[in-house]
């Protein structure tokens, strides 16, 4: 099949989403399965996290040596195959381990998937960044979406997850076998002599908070939007399922369809705009009487975490100082391990001061990266060229 190179990337993201959602969207029975409370769900998932980290600090080298395509088959197919897994475990201790070996690769994963579109973003000559992004957010409505049905209907998770995962695999291995690595964007042998750690410098520090408040929101609406409406609401499958579903068809509307608007008003004023309904979206799900309050807060949470991330990390791989697979790491290793660190923290929160305090918890950073917005560029991010 003869596919412009965006789209394969495009495809691996939204692929990557459906496989990961798969696992967030039963969460709920997850937890029913292995007989936890919210606080110990939480700890066995930081596995994921613990192994991302690992993988965005220390796979930068390994990376640039396998190249996009054969790394992207190593940890797209890996990924969905550890997952497949996780229904048929016995207890928590197991899952830990499994989600810390997915952690390894999707760790890995998100570096290469954000360095190629970066790649072919600058070949173009156009944005295409949150577009990218917005394939990923398009996959966790699929899933989130046919997940509610898929609960009320009763299937287990078993069934559910080793069906949608098989043909989430068939149909990556068909995209990554097409797939031509795109050139890179530094001089010959920059990325080659990268350094073995990704860490960030004090001058990314401001796109790392703005990456990492982006992540917590996504991984607060991901991973408890459905337990939170079952505990508060009592309300059946398919409603709670719904928190979910809206939280990211607003993510994916949005990030499908920024582009255009950043080209025009500029990244800075975009993501400060953003940043700001994901915060009413927040104080909203904090206080909300009713359910359907509730879910408008979830919907402005999407809509306003949807391209925040994309546009710093669109800034941080056009950066001069370093690689921009370096870059793209460091800013990755706080920002995609916030994510997988949102399921323990706020774990804990909810089950210390109750899961609508647990979002309120994720309040301050928002507001702090509001301010840090000023390090997002002022014009299209593409066309300046950003100082060291």
């Amino acid at each position: 099949m003869h596919f412009q190179p965006q789209y394969r990337v495009y495809i691996a993201f939204f692929l990557f989403a459906m496989s990961t959602g798969s696992l967030f969207s039963r969460l709920p029975d997850l937890q029913l399965q292995l007989g936890v409370n919210k606080a110990e769900l939480g700890l066995t998932l930081i596995g994921m996290a613990i192994g991302s980290l690992i993988s965005l600090t220390l796979s930068s080298p390994v990376i640039v040596r396998l190249g996009s395509r054969m790394t992207l088959a190593i940890t797209l197919l890996g990924v969905m195959t550890l997952l497949s897994v996780i229904p048929l475990l016995p207890s928590a201790p197991f899952v830990f381990a499994t989600l810390l070996a997915v952690g390894l690769l999707a760790g890995a994963l998100e570096i290469c998937l954000n360095v190629e579109i970066g790649r072919i973003e600058a070949q173009a000559g156009f944005g295409i960044m949150n577009r990218a992004h917005g394939c990923w957010s398009l996959g966790f409505f699929v899933t989130a979406m046919t997940a509610s049905l898929v609960r009320q209907a009763e299937v287990t998770m078993q069934v559910h997850m080793h069906v949608l995962l098989g043909l989430m695999f068939v149909i990556g291995a068909v995209t990554i076998a097409g797939m031509k690595n795109a050139p890179v964007l530094t001089t010959a042998g920059a990325e080659a002599k990268a350094p073995h750690f990704a860490l960030p410098t004090l001058s990314l520090l401001p796109l790392c908070i703005i990456g990492t408040s982006a992540f917590l929101i996504e991984g607060a609406g991901i991973d408890w939007s459905t337990i939170y409406m079952e505990e508060v609401f009592n309300v059946s499958p398919f409603v709670s399922g719904s928190a979910l579903t809206l939280f990211a068809f607003f993510m994916a509307l949005a990030r499908l369809t920024v582009d255009p608007v950043v080209d025009r008003c500029g990244a800075r004023l975009v993501g400060r705009v953003l940043l700001s309904v994901a915060a009413a979206g927040i104080a909203l799900a904090w206080i909300a009487p009713s359910p359907s309050l509730a879910l408008l807060g979830f919907a402005l949470m999407g809509a306003g975490c949807s391209a925040v991330y994309p546009m710093a990390v669109s800034a941080a791989a056009r950066r001069t100082d370093r690689p921009a697979v370096i870059n793209v790491a460091a800013i990755g290793q706080m920002a995609f391990v916030v994510f997988f660190l949102a399921p323990p923290l706020l774990g804990f929160v909810a089950e210390a001061f109750g899961i609508r305090n647990a979002y309120l918890a994720c309040l301050p950073l928002v507001l702090g990266s509001i301010f840090a917005s000023g390090s997002l560029p002022v014009g299209p991010a593409r066309r300046e060229k950003v100082a060291a």
